[in-house]
């Protein structure tokens, strides 16, 4: 039998009782997790917190909740309570909020159609100070680092050097003579980004160039 010292604490943070009531049904038949207590939303848990005699360890937090939502009430809970661990479970797993949700301190981020096993794993993992994702975000994650990066990002350090004389209006021999390379080299370069950029003639590498703030605008005084 566990003593209460060697179990995790757990705050439920969900706008629907149902969700709070089935969590909790789950949750108490763990012998090594116990719900402290529900909020309805981001300001009830923090009002919760504030007048807690005993801190959860995590907080198993939904997303989108009237009031104050779920990831300002991260932000929130980790800048106040640096010892507890926030681990969101939403319906929605678009990138923007999952980046959102972990940009405020998430310690990880589920989906309700985890199996109940699933979120018991993430409570525990969020304590060892591990970060647990759904597979669908993992996967997605996964597959925006592996994505082939473009625009700006797809310029290599030489490439931008070279966009930023494009925009300052040095012609193909003038970007030769100042980088000391063949004027053939530089007339290669400045087409690979041109390519890179999707970008069909200089004016509109320059205008890029001056949006993106590598350059400044003719006639700014520095």
């Amino acid at each position: 039998m566990l003593t209460r010292e060697d179990t995790i604490g757990v705050l439920l943070v969900d706008d629907h009782a149902v969700v709070r009531r089935g969590l909790t049904a789950y949750l108490d038949v763990l012998e090594d997790i116990r719900v402290l207590g529900e909020a309805g939303d981001g300001r009830d848990a923090l009002r919760w917190l504030g007048g807690a005699t005993e801190l959860p360890d995590v907080v198993l937090m939904d997303l989108m909740m009237p009031g104050l939502g779920g990831v300002e009430a991260t932000g929130e809970v980790t800048r106040g309570y640096p010892g507890v661990r926030v681990v969101v479970l939403t319906s929605f797993g678009e990138m923007e909020r999952v980046h959102a949700a972990m940009a405020a301190g998430a310690a990880g981020y589920l989906l309700k159609d985890a199996e109940p096993d699933e979120i018991a794993a993430a409570v525990r993992a969020a304590v060892r100070g591990e970060v647990r994702l759904s597979g669908r975000v993992a996967r997605s994650l996964t597959r925006e680092l592996t994505a082939p990066k473009t625009g700006l990002a797809a310029l290599t350090a030489r490439e931008r050097e070279i966009l930023r004389l494009v925009a300052s209006g040095s012609s193909n021999q003038q970007i030769a003579d100042r980088l000391v390379i063949s004027e053939r080299t530089a007339r290669t370069h400045v087409s690979n980004v041109l390519g890179k950029l999707d970008l069909t003639s200089r004016t509109q590498a320059a205008l890029l160039a001056i949006r993106e703030g590598l350059v400044s605008p003719p006639g700014t005084v520095c």
